[in-house]
């Protein structure tokens, strides 16, 4: 059963709102109202950098976006920009390592007594500073054969104690297919927690469905979702219906967001993040330092700022409202703190 929260995106199911996308530079800039000549000032990069990684964006987090403004925050982090194709020093395809760690189809296992499965390819929106970008999707799409592949080696390695569903977005894929991989973990006793990575209930909160809960809460694995949200824009009314379902169903809710130059690297967002999260039942989790992938040098905030904003941030905010600053080097056996 699907259900239905408010301000739905035309009373259509989710799937129906991802496939209705908009894919098109120049048709998303003439959706947001902008005047002929920034059209035109926007156009020809935004298509070049469109080549490389193409633009993906759903009605539902359109409709947060201020028409008329090219400087919108949430616009900014969605919209292929000619900045994209700038060379940095630094900034590479792999920045975290992911391929050597990228043992077997699906599976990538980095840290001590956790492994992540990369559950889909596919995301809901394709955000532009992405660390995943460039990942071998083609060679990570699992049928059952590699799912019982990757269940083996989990069965096999009695260190992990949690799985992590990652992608692409985990919930791209269908509540049938998850309660099925969900059922399967909890099989293996060593394994005690799951945890989700998903943007799917900021960009579509009509992802959270009845179908989605019981996957999430049927088994005896704890369960946490970690959403991902940039901007307290991004948190509107719709949003939070989807995350007081998931609050009273018992999942354990956190965030992480990404510091990004130009859309949240003030005090003032920072704090209102925070305190709009909480509102929803979100504990704050992370504070990334932008990962240095290919295409995204133009969000980069120096780690000066971001101590200075933590610094300022931990004065406003009482500590369990404020999340702790990483960044996640390759080869390193964890996220390494920067405060």
């Amino acid at each position: 059963m699907i259900t239905r929260s408010i301000a739905s995106v035309d009373s259509i199911t989710w799937q129906e709102q991802v496939s209705q996308s908009i894919r098109d530079p120049k048709k998303l800039l003439e959706w947001l109202d902008l005047d002929s000549k920034t059209i035109e000032s926007l156009l020809g990069g935004s298509l070049k950098a469109n080549y490389n990684f193409k633009l993906k964006v759903p009605y539902a987090y359109l409709r947060r976006i201020k028409k008329g403004d090219p400087n919108d925050p949430l616009l900014k982090q969605i919209l292929p920009s000619e900045e994209e194709l700038y060379a940095a020093p630094g900034y590479i395809k792999d920045p975290l390592g992911e391929d050597k760690a990228n043992l077997i189809p699906g599976v990538v296992h980095k840290y001590e007594g956790r492994i992540l499965l990369i559950v889909s390819s596919n995301c809901a929106v394709n955000c532009r500073y992405c660390f995943r970008r460039s990942f071998p999707y083609q060679d990570n799409k699992l049928g059952m054969s590699e799912w019982q592949e990757a269940l083996t080696y989990i069965t096999k390695n009695k260190t992990i104690t949690e799985v992590i569903f990652s992608g692409g977005d985990p919930l791209s894929i269908s509540d049938i297919q998850l309660l099925w991989l969900t059922e399967e973990i909890a099989k293996i006793p060593h394994v005690q927690r799951l945890r989700v990575h998903t943007r799917l209930p900021v960009v579509i909160p009509d992802r959270i469905t009845e179908d989605c809960l019981l996957w999430l809460t049927s088994t005896r694995l704890l369960t946490s979702l970690v959403i991902h949200s940039n901007h307290p824009k991004e948190l509107d009314d719709t949003v939070g219906v989807a995350l007081k379902k998931l609050s009273e169903a018992g999942v354990i809710l956190l965030n992480q967001t990404v510091l990004l130059a130009g859309i949240n690297d003030s005090i003032e967002i920072l704090q209102e993040l925070s305190e709009r999260l909480y509102q929803m039942k979100v504990l704050p989790y992370y504070l990334h330092q932008l990962d240095k992938v290919e295409g995204a040098s133009h969000f980069e905030v120096s780690d000066e700022i971001a101590k200075k904003l933590l610094v300022s941030l931990t004065a406003k905010l009482p500590g369990y409202l404020v999340p702790k600053l990483v960044r996640e080097i390759a080869g390193m056996p964890s996220k390494v703190p920067l405060s």
